[in-house]
């Protein structure tokens, strides 16, 4: 019987990980099957572009995928019972349970209301595909003199507040902020932000808490009232409860708690990564949600993966954050480096050329996924026999 490793998500973790163990495992001895609730490849980095107005072209998963032996479920994911070891889904493309002998959980991350009255209800966000096209939506309604608040002063509400303001000038585009605007970067870099900010005419609120967020207008702590067309709630992530449900052990932020290879400490059958897994990074913190912990941690787990079911000593990937990587608008951006504390260094790059840097870096991760066979090896590697990976294991 074939060993059944079952990848649940198909975001730029979950996609890249089901190619790179496609690309590297015998289809004689497994069966890889991706389960994604919609059928394209979303690029969430560029989801801002999308809801401002720009237009992206997304590959379907089944092209993506065609020829390389993945299976792809187009389904939602509702339950996983690791005792079992099976994943109970709901869709058009697959409807019941799923058994596996792997599980690789890279469900990401969505938006973190935090109780916040009427964000569910008022608020947009530009975590998923169709909250985006519904902020679109919404936008391309707006006339001249329309207002939009963004709410959250991390990357993505920086990214969204400049991308808005440089694609529709028209309008008036302000962000709050709990704290100060770029507190985190270095000098220089904060003070490139902020003439970023005073060029496309972005208005400021710092030290401002949203406390409510009403139709027409965001309401702060102190009560103070700002005018709100459309507010983007920005101010932070969160994963889904179907891992804590399931009786994996998670962290209180609800991801999965994983040791060093990605594995859970609770289900050695089970692996995390992304936005999902609670990891450690090399400098004792948990690694933040970003594209970069998707990508090591991804390339980590894979690798754990296919040493353990090969027989195979399991590498050690580098799980180091080295930076922020922020567009402001098309052409312009700040690339910050940060040391092992995760503090700004001194350095940074800003300007045409780190949006140039950021335009290859999402290019290049956009073409990684959709050549998932790309560097295929010409022998792909068979499952070890059950007392080699005994073996193995007592090494790991």
């Amino acid at each position: 019987m074939k060993h059944r490793i079952v990848v649940l998500g198909a975001g730029y973790a979950g996609a890249f990980a089901a190619g790179n163990l496609a690309r590297r495992l015998s289809p004689a001895d497994t069966e890889i099957t991706v389960v994604n609730a919609v059928p394209d490849f979303v690029e969430r980095m560029r989801l801002h572009q999308l809801a401002t107005g720009q237009d992206l072209a997304f590959r379907k998963l089944a092209d993506i995928f065609a020829g390389t032996g993945v299976r792809l479920r187009l389904a939602r994911v509702t339950a996983v019972d690791p005792e079992r070891r099976t994943v109970a889904v709901t869709g058009e493309d697959c409807d019941g349970e799923l058994a596996y002998d792997t599980l690789l959980y890279a469900l990401g991350s969505s938006v973190a209301p935090h109780g916040v009255p009427g964000v569910a209800e008022y608020a947009f966000d530009v975590t998923s595909l169709s909250s985006a096209l519904r902020l679109r939506e919404r936008l391309a309604g707006l006339g001249e003199g329309g207002t939009v608040l963004v709410v959250g002063e991390g990357l993505t509400g920086i990214e969204t507040a400049t991308e808005l303001a440089e694609s529709r000038p028209d309008l008036s585009v302000a962000l709050a902020a709990r704290g100060e605007l770029g507190a985190w970067l270095s000098p220089k870099a904060n003070r490139h932000l902020r003439q970023a900010f005073d060029r496309l005419g972005i208005t400021v609120h710092e030290h401002t808490s949203i406390e409510a967020v009403e139709p027409t207008r965001a309401i702060a702590a102190d009560g103070t009232s700002i005018r709100a067309d459309v507010t983007l709630w920005s101010a932070g992530f969160a994963v889904h409860p179907i891992a804590a449900a399931s009786g994996l052990q998670v962290a209180e932020t609800g991801q999965v708690v994983v040791d060093r290879t990605m594995r859970s400490v609770s289900h050695p059958d089970a692996y995390a990564v992304g936005d999902c897994a609670y990891a450690i990074g090399e400098n004792g913190r948990p690694l933040p949600m970003s594209c970069a912990s998707a990508g090591s941690t991804t390339m980590q787990a894979t690798a754990a993966i296919i040493a353990r079911l090969t027989g195979s000593k399991v590498p050690t990937v580098g799980l180091k954050y080295y930076g922020n990587h922020i567009s402001l608008g098309r052409r312009d951006a700040i690339f910050q480096m940060v040391d092992g504390d995760v503090r700004s260094k001194s350095w940074y790059l800003g300007g045409r050329m780190a949006a140039r840097l950021k335009s290859g870096v999402l290019k290049g991760a956009g073409w990684g996924i959709v050549h998932p066979t790309f560097g295929m090896p010409k022998r792909k590697r068979h499952l070890a026999t059950a007392r080699d990976r005994a073996g193995a294991k007592v090494a790991a």
